[in-house]
C-alpha cells in the first residue's frame, strides 16, 4: 500500500514565498524528495537559513480542493515533516474534503 501523497511545501519569508514540491509520508510525517521551483538550494541555502524566513506550510491537493497544514523544518538537517498530532489532524481534514463530490461546498 503506498502511503505516500505528493504534496506542495512553501516558505513563507518576509516578503516572498519559496515553492517546492514533495512526497508526504501518512506513516512517519516525514516529506521526502523536495525539489524546489526556481530556487537553488545548493547555492541559496535551506529556505529556514534566510533571515527573512517565517514558516513553512504543506498543501495537499486533490480534485481543486486544497488542505494546508504546518510543516516543521529540522535546520541543521534540512528535513521537513509533520508532528504526530499534525499528521492525524491532515488524515482526517482530507479524509473529510476529498470524500465530497465535485462542485460541493468546502469546509472551512
Amino acid at each position: 500500500m503506498n502511503l505516500k501523497l505528493p504534496i506542495t511545501v512553501v516558505d513563507e519569508l518576509a516578503d516572498h514565498e519559496i515553492r517546492a514540491v514533495g512526497e508526504l509520508d501518512l506513516a512517519s510525517g516525514d516529506i521526502r524528495i523536495v525539489r524546489y521551483e526556481d530556487y537553488d538550494i545548493a547555492t541559496q541555502g535551506l529556505p529556514a537559513h534566510h533571515k527573512d524566513y517565517e514558516f513553512t506550510v504543506g498543501v495537499l491537493s486533490s480534485g481543486g480542493r486544497d488542505v494546508e497544514f504546518g510543516v516543521r523544518v529540522d535546520r541543521m538537517s534540512g528535513r521537513y515533516s509533520v508532528t504526530p498530532d499534525e499528521l492525524l489532524e491532515i488524515k482526517g481534514r482530507a479524509a473529510k474534503l476529498f470524500s465530497q463530490p465535485p462542485g460541493a461546498p468546502t469546509m472551512h
